[in-house]
C-alpha cells in the first residue's frame, strides 16, 4: 500500500454568521453567498486555479430553502469553478462541515485527488419561502418508536473508564434519549456539579473575547464581507419576501453582545421545557447557551507535496481526526473521546495542544470536556466562541478549523485542536499543526 499523501490546509475564510430566523441574511440566498465566499477564497490564492480543485463537499443539516437540493454543485457553479469538479453534500449535524473537510482530506491523503474544498452552509429558523420556520418534519410514526428506543439505550451501557472520570446517574441515563439539546446540556451540568454562575461567566467572556478581536481586527482575514439586501419584517418580526431593503455590507457577527455582564445574564430565565432528573435546579439559559444562526463557511485543502510545487505557505497540515459516540443524554460530551481519538492519530498528548477551538453549543459541555481532556481554559476559544460568534449547524466545523489555523499562524503556536459535540450524542475533532 503507497504511504498517506500529508494534507496541508491552504487557506479558510467565512461569512459572518447572521441571527437566524430575524437577521441580517434572511434575504440572502446562501448559495450565492456561498459562491461569493469560494470566489473571494480562490481570489486570494492565485496559485491555485480553479482546475486544480477537484471535489467539493458541503456540510448542511436542516436543508433549508435555497439548499433543500444539491447545495454544493450550486454553489461550485455559482462560484465560477469548472464542471470538472466534482461535489457531495453530507450531515453529520452540527459536525457536518468538519466531516466535509475529513473526507475532503481523506480523498488526498489516499492520494484519490490532490485539492478540494470543504464547505458549510447553513440556514436557521427560516426559509426564503418567506414566514418563520423551513420544511415540517413528520414525527407522528418516530414518535411511536421512541420507547423502543429508549429501551434500546438502556441495554447499551457506555464504558465510562474509557473517557469520564464521573459517574452518571441512572435517572439521566435512563431518561428519554432522543431530547432537546438543552436538556443534554442540563444533564451534563447535573453531572459534573456545574452551577448556573459558572456557565453564565463563561458565556460573559465568550463576548469579551469576541469584541477585543473585532476591535484588534483579528477576524479581518477570515470573514469574507457580503453585499446584501437588508430583509423588512412586519410588526410581527415576520419576512416580507416581496419588500425590498436597502443594501448592505456585511461583516460582523451579528450575534455579539457587547457590554454582555454576569448580572444580566443572571436575570434570564431557564429554557422552558426542560427539566432536572435528578431533582437539582435548572441551569441552562439562552445566555449561556449558543443562537441559531445563518453563515457559510470554507477551507480550500490540498496535498503538501502540490503545496510544495505550486510554492504555497499552506497555514497548517491536517495530523489527527476523530469521531466518537456517547450515549445521547449527555451528547455535549462527544468531544472528549473523539479528540482523545484524534491525539492519538496525531501521536501527541492533549498538553502539546496550544489553541483549542471548541465549539461552544454550551458553556455546560465545554467547561467538562476540557477539564476531562486536560486542557487549560486559556488556551480555548482565545478570540470568541460559538455563544457571541454564533452556531449555524453545518457552518460551524469548517469554520472552528479556519479559526483555529488562522490563530496559530497569529500567535506562532504550533498545534490546534477543533471540535465539537453533535446531536444525539456524538464528537468530532480535528488536530493540525502550524506551518
Amino acid at each position: 500500500m503507497a504511504e498517506l499523501k500529508s494534507v496541508v490546509i491552504v487557506d479558510g475564510a467565512r461569512s459572518a454568521f447572521g441571527r437566524g430566523g430575524r437577521g441580517q441574511l434572511v434575504a440572502t440566498r446562501l448559495d450565492e453567498a456561498a459562491g461569493t465566499v469560494v470566489r473571494a477564497l480562490m481570489a486570494r490564492n492565485p496559485k491555485v486555479s480553479p482546475w486544480l480543485v477537484e471535489d467539493m463537499g458541503l456540510g448542511n443539516v436542516m436543508g433549508a430553502g435555497e439548499l433543500i437540493l444539491i447545495g454544493a454543485n450550486n454553489v461550485a457553479h455559482l462560484a465560477g469553478l469548472p464542471a470538472e469538479v466534482c461535489t457531495f453534500d453530507t450531515n453529520r449535524q452540527c459536525g457536518s462541515s468538519m466531516e466535509t473537510l475529513h473526507r475532503v482530506a481523506q480523498s488526498i491523503m489516499v492520494g484519490a485527488t490532490e485539492c478540494g474544498i470543504a464547505l458549510g452552509i447553513e440556514r436557521m429558523g427560516r426559509s426564503l419561502a418567506g414566514g418563520p420556520g423551513g420544511p415540517k418534519t413528520r414525527i407522528t410514526e418516530f414518535n411511536k418508536d421512541l420507547a423502543k428506543m429508549n429501551e434500546m439505550q438502556r441495554n447499551m451501557a457506555p464504558d465510562h473508564s474509557k473517557n469520564f472520570s464521573v459517574p452518571f446517574p441512572d435517572a439521566i441515563l435512563n431518561a428519554n434519549p432522543i431530547t432537546s439539546m438543552t436538556q443534554t446540556a442540563q444533564n451534563v451540568a447535573e453531572v459534573y456539579g456545574l452551577t448556573r454562575e459558572e456557565m453564565d461567566q463563561f458565556a460573559v467572556e465568550s463576548h469579551k473575547k469576541l469584541a477585543a478581536a473585532y476591535d484588534k481586527g483579528i477576524y479581518k482575514d477570515e470573514i469574507i464581507p457580503l453585499e446584501i439586501e437588508t430583509p423588512v419584517f412586519d410588526d410581527q418580526g415576520n419576512w416580507l419576501p416581496d419588500e425590498h431593503g436597502k443594501k448592505m455590507i456585511f461583516e460582523q457577527d451579528e450575534c455579539l453582545r457587547r457590554g454582555t455582564n454576569i448580572e444580566g445574564l443572571g436575570g434570564l430565565k431557564t429554557v422552558g421545557g426542560i427539566q432536572s432528573f435528578t431533582g437539582s435546579d435548572l441551569r441552562i439559559t439562552a445566555g449561556n447557551s449558543c443562537p441559531t444562526n445563518d453563515g457559510i463557511s470554507a477551507a480550500l485543502l490540498m496535498s503538501e507535496d502540490k503545496a510544495r510545487e505550486l510554492g504555497l505557505t499552506p497555514l497548517a497540515r491536517i495530523i489527527g481526526m476523530g469521531v466518537a459516540g456517547v450515549k445521547p443524554q449527555v451528547m455535549g460530551l462527544g468531544p472528549i473521546p473523539s479528540t482523545n481519538k484524534a491525539l492519538r492519530h496525531a501521536g501527541i498528548t492533549s498538553d502539546k495542544i496550544d489553541r483549542v477551538e471548541f465549539n461552544e453549543a454550551f458553556a455546560a459541555q465545554v467547561i467538562p470536556s476540557c477539564k476531562e481532556l486536560g486542557i487549560s481554559m486559556d488556551k480555548v476559544n482565545v478570540n470568541g466562541g460559538s455563544i457571541a460568534i454564533g452556531h449555524p449547524l453545518g457552518a460551524t466545523g469548517a469554520r472552528l478549523v479556519a479559526t483555529v489555523a488562522h490563530e496559530l499562524r497569529r500567535s506562532g503556536k504550533r498545534y490546534g485542536l477543533a471540535t465539537q459535540c453533535i446531536g444525539v450524542g456524538m464528537g468530532i475533532s480535528t488536530i493540525i499543526e502550524a506551518m
